[in-house]
């Protein structure tokens, strides 16, 4: 094993589909290894050395998928937590969603190809090195201060990333990418926010290749896991109290049509697009 060989951690020893994956990894340059497929093994693996992917099954004895992901990211002294990818039996919408909110990467149904996922790997870790090499923007959002430059700036789109990871929308869910597109484009295009079903939600999807009635429902997930689980602080800070508890979480255009008119405002030069 070399020093910047990609670790992966593979919790399958089965000869069938464990010990294929870990061959065909290998094949691409990568150190896998192989551990029965049981939480509490896998756990006791990770503690006892540093992996970049950790793939593991949805059902398992002693810990699930969930509880396992949970136990990996309360591990202190780690400066990092390796990357997490759920493997099912069988497709499920609910078991998916569960996974994806508690931190995992990706949710794959067999049978694939073990190509599949050398692919899936690779893009993973090449996506993490992009976000550790982009500058910082210095953004404060309790009290929603921006060191940056009061024109528009080069990195909006790196901005309006920060923002959404601040408020507390985990980057793992679709939610996340499909509102980041629609703030975006909001603030390119004022006309957006003022048709969401009609212009904005059609204009994301096409970008993903999906249906208008996902991109909502996505959003609307989004939304709610920042009202249930972000930092009510930030929350406010950006927010104010214009939104709050009594009322509930905010609907998807007041909290797109929020953001966009704040950076709207706080660069006042950026030029507004209308059709």
């Amino acid at each position: 094993m070399t020093k910047n060989q990609t670790r992966v951690l593979i919790g399958d020893d089965s000869a069938e589909f464990g010990m294929t994956w870990a061959r065909s990894l290998m094949a691409k340059g990568m150190y896998a290894i192989t551990r029965p497929k049981n939480g509490r093994t896998i756990l006791d693996t990770v503690k006892s050395d540093k992996y970049d992917v950790v793939i593991i099954e949805a059902k398992m004895p002693e810990l699930d998928a969930v509880s396992l992901i949970d136990e990996i990211r309360s591990l202190k002294g780690r400066a990092t937590t390796p990357a997490v990818i759920v493997i099912a039996n069988y497709d499920s919408p609910q078991t998916e969603r569960e996974v994806m909110e508690a931190g995992a990467e990706y949710y794959m149904v067999k049978p694939f190809e073990s190509s599949v996922l050398s692919v899936k790997i690779e893009r993973l870790l090449n996506s993490k090195q992009t976000v550790r090499e982009t500058p910082p923007s210095h953004i404060e959002l309790k009290n929603v201060s921006y060191n940056i430059h009061e024109t528009v700036p080069d990195n909006i789109e790196y901005v309006v990333t920060d923002i959404i990871h601040q408020i507390g929308i985990p980057a793992h869910i679709k939610g996340y990418h499909y509102l980041r597109t629609a703030i975006l484009l909001s603030v390119e295009n004022s006309e957006m926010i003022n048709c969401i079903t009609k212009l904005l939600y059609p204009t994301v999807a096409k970008q993903y290749s999906t249906t208008p009635s996902r991109v909502e429902r996505a959003i609307r997930h989004a939304i709610e896991i920042a009202w249930d689980r972000g930092n009510v602080d930030t929350l406010n800070g950006f927010f104010g109290y214009t939104i709050h508890t009594a009322k509930g979480k905010p609907t998807n255009s007041e909290f797109i049509a929020l953001i966009a008119d704040k950076l709207k405002l706080k660069f006042k030069n950026m030029p507004t697009y209308t059709s």
